[in-house]
């Protein structure tokens, strides 16, 4: 099951506590505590998994561990281990305890979400040339909590979007070595894939349907995951009785989501030509370059080798513009 968004409860360590110990070393006598350890950090840090969230969906609660208590014989308790908490590239990390957001935008990115209890003194640090016998110390700071909200947007160069079963999971698999899914009757993907055509990111995002911004089928679910795309490769399958109304079905949901979407560069593909003959190929082609006078659109079929050809010399061409 694919996890795009949790809810979690995360806990600094709390701070070990001060010693209160004397030297038992004849003509050395003297206060000997040590401190406590600090609490551990909690971190979050960004991989490449896009399954990484998978981990938050049974366990909700972590803790960073605490700090040990100091000892005698000037020993300093040890600081807790910190606790680093995996997430995939692409997350936004919204903390509801202290209204904030971050985003975690490339791998190895670390965020520090909360520090741990600071130790408390020992009673050699409360030593003077008045209280040469402390037994005064310092417990240990209580480590801080907050609950986050982890939601993921992929992040790709290239988006994938169109109707249910318009060919963009078997255009991945063809391009890439993705996994995506595939059937021969109407079928969606039922969560997004990532694949890469020589260090060029593509996505395929689940079919999109009419009403999905408004929540209908996966509903804005996956709309969110379109925003991180640099580029739009929009599908359309030309066994369709309205290729233009599918198209402008899928812009609206874009847009009615974030206007902002409309303005990506885009590109259009007429797919399965391989299933039709070739004057229905040109019709479908001819209808869409009219209605989309400023858009590239193109016939394509995963079982059309020159085809193929083309598509490789045109993620190329991207992958030079953005010197990947």
């Amino acid at each position: 099951m694919f996890i795009d968004e949790v809810t979690i409860n995360v806990k600094a360590g709390k701070g070990g506590k001060g010693a209160v110990a004397f030297n038992k070393i004849k003509m050395a006598l003297g206060p000997t505590g040590g401190n406590g350890g600090n609490g551990g950090n909690v971190y979050l840090e960004a991989i490449g998994d896009l399954g990484a969230l998978r981990q938050f969906r049974m366990k909700k609660d972590f803790n960073a561990e605490d700090g040990r208590d100091g000892r005698d014989a000037f020993r300093d308790g040890h600081d807790g281990e910190d606790l680093i908490l995996l997430v995939p590239r692409g997350t936004v990390v919204h903390n509801l305890t202290t209204e904030t957001e971050h985003e975690l935008t490339k791998i190895g990115e670390r965020l520090l979400i909360i520090k741990g209890g600071y130790g408390g003194k020992g009673n050699f640090l409360y030593r003077s040339s008045t209280n040469t016998s402390p037994t005064q110390f310092q417990p240990g700071l209580p480590g801080r909590e907050c609950t986050l909200r982890l939601e993921l947007k992929l992040i790709a160069d290239i988006g994938l979007v169109g109707l249910p079963n318009v060919g963009k999971s078997s255009f991945i698999n063809e391009m890439t070595n993705a996994q995506s899914p595939v059937a021969d009757y109407a079928f969606t993907t039922l969560e997004p894939h990532l694949g890469a055509y020589y260090g060029l990111i593509l996505a395929d995002i689940p079919g999109l349907i009419e009403g999905a911004s408004l929540g209908k089928g996966l509903g804005i679910k996956f709309l969110r995951h379109v925003e991180r795309t640099g580029i739009l490769f929009h599908f359309i399958d030309v066994n369709s009785e309205d290729p233009v109304r599918d198209y402008k079905v899928i812009r609206k949901e874009l847009g009615a989501y974030n206007p902002l979407l409309l303005e990506k560069k885009e590109y259009i593909f007429v797919t399965k030509t391989d299933t039709v003959d070739e004057k229905r190929v040109k019709e479908v082609v001819k209808k869409l370059k009219t209605h989309c006078k400023d858009r590239e659109v193109e016939a394509i079929s995963i079982h059309d080798p020159e085809k193929m050809g083309i598509m490789k010399e045109l993620l190329n061409r991207i992958k030079g513009d953005l010197n990947i």
